[in-house]
This record gives structure tokens, sequence and C-alpha cells, in this order.
């Protein structure tokens, strides 16, 4: 089983880029994006589904803002919307959806840079999102979460790690959330399977920084304890282009 995460950055953006039809030859049995900017009554048909999946969507309450959806070729036991947390669930940046063999969560994490107000707004987020997932794990559930973290854990994990020392996507109560998260048994997948620098998910648009690979590695799958022997793959798609993240993989053995 294959499943992708991508920050679309606009869902209606990547669909006249034709993005969609790219996504399918992924081969992927679940594919999580994030930022969609769109409540489901803005998109029309062709822009809320891909061919040979069914979709779900968790949208923010402002248009043109946040928001996750998931496409999944086959239909999920249950789907769940947001933490039921109003405060955060008004910007759509939760869903979850549950299978068999595990309960994934897609998930938009906010973004810090804006202000202080915001950083706390991101770290309330992070910690309310981590005791869910923890008390899934201690009622059983193999979880797998994974998005847009808007956050960098290591230095290796983006090309210039000292000029952004003080910048909210690598600060350290930022990065020891990511800490906290490991330590509670989540395994980052790709650092399953490498230790390579250079491997980048995001890149500024304006500075063309995508060219010269300075980018920040912000997008994840995490995978819990119970369900990391069913990892057999974790990978960056650094060459499929449409939005300024690029999709990330995992493959699952079941």
């Amino acid at each position: 089983m294959k499943i992708v995460s991508w920050n679309v950055n606009g869902i209606r953006a990547v669909h006249k880029k034709g993005a969609y039809e790219n996504l399918s030859e992924l081969s992927a049995d679940i594919i999580c994006v994030q930022e969609t900017k769109a409540q489901i009554s803005q998109l029309n048909e062709s822009q809320s589904t891909i061919k040979g999946f069914k979709s779900y969507f968790h949208s923010a309450e402002r248009k043109g803002y946040s928001g996750v959806a998931i496409f999944s070729k086959s239909e999920p036991l249950d789907v769940r919307e947001g933490m039921g947390i109003p405060s955060f669930d008004i910007e759509g940046r939760v869903i979850a959806a549950e299978y068999e063999q595990f309960l994934l969560y897609n998930v938009y994490f906010p973004n810090g840079k804006a202000s202080k107000e915001r950083l706390k707004y991101k770290m309330d987020f992070y910690n309310e999102f981590l005791k869910i997932v923890k008390k899934d794990v201690e009622n059983g559930k193999k979880v797998i979460f994974c998005g847009d973290v808007n956050t960098a854990h290591k230095e290796i994990d983006l090309a210039r790690p000292k000029e952004n020392q003080k910048t909210s996507g690598f600060l350290p109560v930022e990065r020891e959330w990511i800490d906290d998260v490991v330590n509670n048994g989540f395994y980052d997948s790709l650092r399953c399977f490498t230790n390579e620098g250079e491997k980048y998910t995001w890149w500024d648009l304006k500075t063309r920084a995508r060219e010269r690979n300075v980018g920040w590695r912000i997008d994840y799958f995490f995978v819990g304890e119970s369900i990391k022997n069913n990892l057999k793959s974790a990978d960056i798609l650094s060459d499929f282009m449409g939005s300024d993240h690029c999709p990330i993989s995992i493959t699952l053995d079941f």
C-alpha cells in the first residue's frame, strides 16, 4: 500500500496545472493533501475528485484558507474531521480516516511566523494533537500521521540552519515538540531509511530556491511503533511540480 502526502498550496491551482493527472501516475492508494484553500462548495466535480478515488474534505470556515482532504481508493471504515476543539477546527486542519490496518491522520499544522500569537496557537495545536494520537495508541490504534508539520526537525533538515535559529519553523521549542513525538514512539519514516542531507520538501518561491535546492524538510510521515515493521519505504518526490512543496510517500506491506 502506498500513501502520498502533499501540500498543494491551493487545490484549484494544482488542478489547473494538470497535477491531478500526474498524481494518478504515482500509483498511490491514498493521497493526503493540505492547504486546499477551498471549501467544497467552491469546487466543481473535476476539482473535488480524482478518478478512481473517494474524496473527503475538511475545510476552514474562512474561504481561500487552510483545508485538508483525503483521496482514497478504498472506502475507510470511518472518517473524522477536526480534533474536537473549535478554536482549531474552524481552520480545517485535521482529517482522519480509519482503515482495518491503521488510523491515518492528515494534518496541516499551523505556521508560527506571523506573530507571537500564531506561534502560541501553533504550539497549543501541536500539544493537543500529540495528546490525541497518544490516546489513540493507548486504545490500541495503529497510528500514522502525515502532512505539513511546518517545522524542520534537525539541522540536516534545512539548507541554512545557522541563519534560521530564530525563525519560526526552526525554533528550539518547535523542534523539541518533534523530539516529543519521537520519544512517544512515533518514527520519522524517512529517517528509518536514510540519514542523508539535502532532502527537502519546501522551497521559497520568491527567491527561486528550488532551482538551487535551498530548502526545508517540513513535510513528514510519522508511524507508530505498532506499525513500524510494516513500513517498507519512504520517499521525497522532489521532481514532482505544481506547488512550493513536493509530495512525500510511504509504502506499507500488509
